[in-house]
């Protein structure tokens, strides 16, 4: 599956344009790669996304192409969140 439409079913990022703007300005990573849109992501796939002033870790548990918006959590499991402050 596709970086950018796993990202919009798991609901980690809201719209599949807003997923391509962040993997294409470098802030995602898979197993320590950097990232583009099309990117092929698997399960077992270990994400680093990095928000605002956070960034969060997760390991992708399933890819499913049509998930009901209440089971979005089950696609993965965050291993770490963590905040950047700016010093």
């Amino acid at each position: 599956m596709r970086l950018d439409k796993f990202l919009k079913n798991s609901r980690l990022i809201k719209r599949r344009t807003l997923a391509k703007e962040v993997a294409d300005e470098g802030r995602i990573t898979i197993n320590g790669l950097q990232a583009k849109a099309a990117s092929k992501v698997a399960e077992g796939d270990e994400l680093v996304i990095r928000y605002g002033q956070k960034i969060v870790t997760v390991k992708i548990e399933s890819t499913r192409d049509i998930v009901r918006k209440d089971e979005a959590d089950t696609l993965y499991q965050v291993i770490n969140e963590e905040r950047i402050t700016n010093e």
